[in-house]
């Protein structure tokens, strides 16, 4: 799946770099067909599938540049009558723009208000508007590849060594993101959520290299089981080892407040 992601965000960077290479598009919808591709093999590997659609129509808060639907929303491929796209919409301004600023618009407001989850992007900045513990509208995950226009464009030039360096860790951003309007209800579910981020959490620590604190853990770990961590191998064993192990125990704190969670709801019930 990782060889996966990365040749679906290397596609990614070399149809933006060509767009850009062109030199007579727009600022946002030159960049559409690439996006939408992007998101539609993403959303392939979900299930149930997500499916991007552009150029979204008024539904009474206005178009959204791009709205996500699950698969069963859509035949032959386009939006059932009267679906709302279950996974949320998309806002999409030019690289010169503010991903932060553009969630604070009054824009974004009401595309939460009607769709209650919004991704704001400039290409270069992701960020999700979705509801929080109040249903109030709430800025979650963010994720960066460029910190402006410039350093963007150096990025896709190279697309194929820009997809190793930061595919991966993208594209499991943008699963999360598509996945985000899905309730953690169901052990899978979280289970699935803390897969993806374990795998980010790995990528971390193989690229962060030989740190003392990784050091310690390791010699600490090899003392108290009695067994060592021998060569490139035992490295990479030792660092997926670990990140399970915490991952593992944030699952397991979960399944314990649930439990606690139903324990009191059925005692009002009762």
């Amino acid at each position: 799946m990782t060889s996966r992601l990365i040749e679906i965000v290397e596609r990614y960077f070399a149809a933006v770099r060509d767009v850009h290479h062109l030199g007579a598009g727009t600022k946002e919808r030159s960049y559409y067909p690439a996006f939408a591709e992007l998101l539609n093999a993403i959303g392939d590997d979900l299930r149930p599938k997500v499916l991007c659609l552009s150029d979204l129509g008024n539904t009474g808060a206005g178009h959204p540049d791009f709205g996500l639907f699950a698969a069963n929303q859509v035949q032959r491929g386009e939006p059932r009558p009267g679906q709302v796209p279950e996974r949320g919409v998309i806002e999409m301004k030019g690289l010169a723009d503010d991903a932060w600023l553009t969630a604070d618009t009054e824009q974004v407001s009401k595309y939460f208000g009607a769709y209650r989850l919004v991704i704001v992007t400039n290409l270069r900045d992701f960020l999700i508007v979705g509801e929080g513990p109040d249903g109030r509208a709430t800025k979650l995950e963010g994720f960066r590849l460029a910190t402006d226009a410039k350093s963007f464009w150096e990025l896709v030039a190279t697309p194929r060594k820009a997809a190793t360096q930061v595919g991966q860790a993208f594209g499991e951003y943008l699963k999360r993101a598509l996945t985000q309007s899905v309730a953690l209800r169901e052990p899978k579910d979280v289970a699935w959520f803390l897969a993806s981020y374990g795998r980010d959490a790995l990528q971390r620590v193989e690229t962060a290299g030989d740190l003392p604190a990784l050091a310690t853990i390791r010699t600490s770990l090899e003392e108290a089981l009695g067994v060592k961590f021998a060569a490139e191998k035992g490295e990479h064993f030792f660092r997926s080892t670990l990140v399970q192990t915490l991952f593992y125990g944030v699952f397991s704190a979960w399944t314990l407040w649930a439990r606690e969670v139903l324990r009191d709801v059925l005692k009002k019930v009762a």
